[in-house]
């Protein structure tokens, strides 16, 4: 019994992170209405930016993390601008490959950039653990755990009692009368496209120090999101985290009682979404 109550500990644990990097998923879904296949290099953004901190000034990755959050910000801004912008009233087919593009082009330039080996951040609380009781439970994952919650509850709250967060969720819910209003949409588009991109890159630094940083980690974590999201519903912010929860729940179930259950637990969003999408497509017949 111990040992499945601490298996579900560390699930949810994870799953903080996975909410965070869905989430923007999520908000490039619902708000801006793109399918961004390129969501999880700004993760790598991210966590090599967090790399770079530590390695050259000893830049502790929760100083870093405020830094990389802007920097995604901006960066996401920019590939908004400069890429999503022209396509949004294109077909969806020639959105997936843009964005499908931007990816493979931003892993192969960090292939160039730090080749192929993983980076690690190793700060001094790394291997740091906490008891609780009869669990043990990782520093670093807890501490991933309540800065995604927080980051997560602070985007709330900016949903729920800030001007700017009603016209991201009006916008998100009708396209064509927020306009009618006077919200200006190209803005608000602008704001959850660089906010999609900044959750991305916060969580980045936190699997810098609990991963690794590689020229594909966004990549898994895009295909996971999608995952979550599908589960979740379209645009549906409230449900990504119960869905995360799911997916790194069965994922460390998988690991701990499948025989070799490692090797098959990157394959668990593969069954995730087969099925959330099996299930919709029943309940809309």
């Amino acid at each position: 019994m111990e040992l499945f109550l601490q298996t579900l500990l560390n699930g949810l644990l994870m799953a903080g992170v996975y909410a965070l990097v869905a989430t923007g998923l999520a908000l490039s879904l619902g708000v801006v209405g793109i399918v961004n296949f390129a969501h999880g290099e700004f993760l790598m953004l991210g966590a090599y930016l967090s790399y770079l901190l530590f390695a050259l000034w000893g830049l502790d990755p929760l100083l870093s993390l405020g830094l990389a959050f802007a920097a995604a910000f901006a960066v996401g801004g920019l590939t908004y601008y400069g890429l999503i912008r022209p396509v949004l009233k294109a077909p969806e087919l020639n959105q997936m490959l843009l964005t499908f593009g931007l990816s493979v082009i931003l892993q192969n330039l960090a292939l160039l950039l730090f080749g192929a080996d993983t980076r690690v951040v190793a700060p001094p609380y790394q291997a740091a653990t906490l008891t609780l009781g009869p669990f043990f439970l990782g520093a670093v994952p807890f501490g991933a755990f309540l800065l995604s919650a927080g980051l997560l509850l602070l985007l709330q709250a900016f949903f729920t009692r800030s001007r700017l967060g009603l016209a991201m969720r009006a916008v998100a819910q009708n396209r064509l009368a927020p306009g009618l209003l006077g919200i200006e949409a190209e803005g608000v588009y602008l704001l959850a496209f660089g906010l999609a991109a900044a959750l991305a890159g916060a969580a980045g630094v936190m699997l810098s120090v609990m991963l690794y940083a590689s020229p594909t980690v966004g990549f898994l974590f895009t295909l996971k999101s999608f995952a979550i999201v599908a589960l979740a519903g379209l645009g549906n912010l409230k449900g990504v985290f119960p869905a995360a929860l799911v997916l790194a729940l069965a994922e460390a179930l998988v690991s701990t009682y499948v025989p070799g259950g490692g090797g098959w637990v990157e394959a668990v969003f593969f069954l995730v979404l087969f099925l959330a999408l099996v299930g919709r497509s029943r309940r809309a017949l």
